[in-house]
């Protein structure tokens, strides 16, 4: 369902959007991927030294836990990372809140670590809000990765980041200013006022439009539209009528992005305001195709959670500690370092419109 189709893509695209390729969940709601192997030791919470030749336990418990459980974006991701969890044969599943607030995902943390999982992968609504409950999971064995949103630092173990988030900011204000000819008044719709990853790049966005060849174009409103459907659906009509000379919103959220569409598509705003983000093919190949959106980017989230998945595996049987300098092998997608501060990066975003959208499939 999620598979990137390879269709007529040029082999130079494909390598390249596969190998980056190309910005979360109800209560009690699991999706599993058993083993019938026996289950895993504990992980040892003292200090230790990565052994890269050791091998990938079998039977380890691992879960995702992402911003909310009916994100599209992050259900593609765990899916991804779930089936993944089956190709080293431990047992996996998804849990998570109906809602993306900042302490939504405190009672999950706490109930995942009484279970004894071996590692938690979490995309944090609010880096510090899950902090207290992730050090209490560390301090009984459980490994810690998080993905797409980062947790404060000192509280998990590894970050998987879908890619640099200052190449993530920057690119996205250089094509919202080539699609409207570095001119006008511009919006950007956000996820919620707590999300790591997009404060992060709303911090570089700003930055970048700080530099002179952007002079003629003015930020004028960020709005949170909290990773819903109907509310960015809302913000997003507010922005139009708040600012009658908007002429571009970036919405780099996937959520937002194709509320945002779905909205300008049936009004006089279509043709008029410039909307682009960050999206999937599958949610906004209708917008390209009626001509609401002309470009939007995004990296390959199947990508993303099978690389998250990897990288709890190879903490939870020894094979990395996190450190900066260690190799990740993680399966098809290669080796990957460890970068600065536990930051694996998984590739630059790739840039979709009408001349390739039909190529992929996720």
């Amino acid at each position: 369902m999620f598979t990137v189709s390879r269709r007529s893509v040029p082999a130079a695209m494909v390598a390249g959007l596969l190998s980056i390729a190309l910005a979360a969940c109800g209560g009690g709601t699991t999706k599993d991927s058993a083993s019938s192997a026996a289950p895993a030791a504990p992980a040892s919470s003292a200090p230790a030294k990565a052994d890269p030749n050791a091998p990938i336990k079998e039977g380890l418990k691992i879960a995702f836990l992402p911003k909310q459980i009916n994100n599209p974006y992050e259900t593609i991701v765990d899916k991804a990372g779930i089936e993944a969890a089956a190709e080293f044969k431990a047992e996996a599943k998804e849990v998570g809140p109906s809602d993306a607030s900042a302490s939504s995902q405190v009672s999950y943390i706490n109930t995942l670590t009484q279970q004894g999982h071996d590692a938690i992968l979490i995309a944090a609504n609010d880096a510090n809000a899950v902090c207290g409950p992730l050090q209490q999971a560390r301090a009984k064995g459980t490994k810690i990765v998080s993905y797409d949103s980062d947790a404060s630092k000192e509280c998990r173990d590894l970050f998987i980041n879908q890619a640099n988030s200052e190449e993530i900011g920057r690119s996205q204000v250089k094509l919202l200013s080539e699609l409207i000819g570095g001119k006008g008044e511009v919006a950007i719709l956000s996820a919620t006022a707590n999300a790591t990853n997009q404060n992060t790049w709303i911090e570089f966005m700003k930055d970048e439009l700080g530099k002179p060849e952007y002079k003629d174009m003015k930020l004028v409103k960020v709005a949170y539209g909290d990773d819903d459907d109907q509310k960015s659906f809302q913000e997003t009509q507010g922005l139009l009528q708040a600012y009658p000379d908007l002429k571009g919103i970036i919405s780099p959220t996937t959520v937002g992005i194709s509320a945002a569409a779905r909205y300008i598509s049936g009004s006089k705003y279509k043709g008029e305001v410039v909307l682009t983000g960050l999206g999937t093919p599958n949610q906004m190949r209708q917008f390209v195709k009626d001509k609401t959106v002309e470009k939007f980017a995004l990296w390959n989230p199947k990508d993303l959670g099978y690389l998250a998945s990897y990288a709890a595996a190879a903490l939870a049987s020894g094979q990395i500690t996190g450190a900066e300098g260690e190799v990740l092998k993680a399966g098809k997608l290669g080796e990957r370092t460890i970068g600065k501060d536990g930051e694996i990066i998984l590739g630059p975003p790739f840039t979709f419109d009408a001349s390739n959208i039909d190529q992929f499939d996720f």
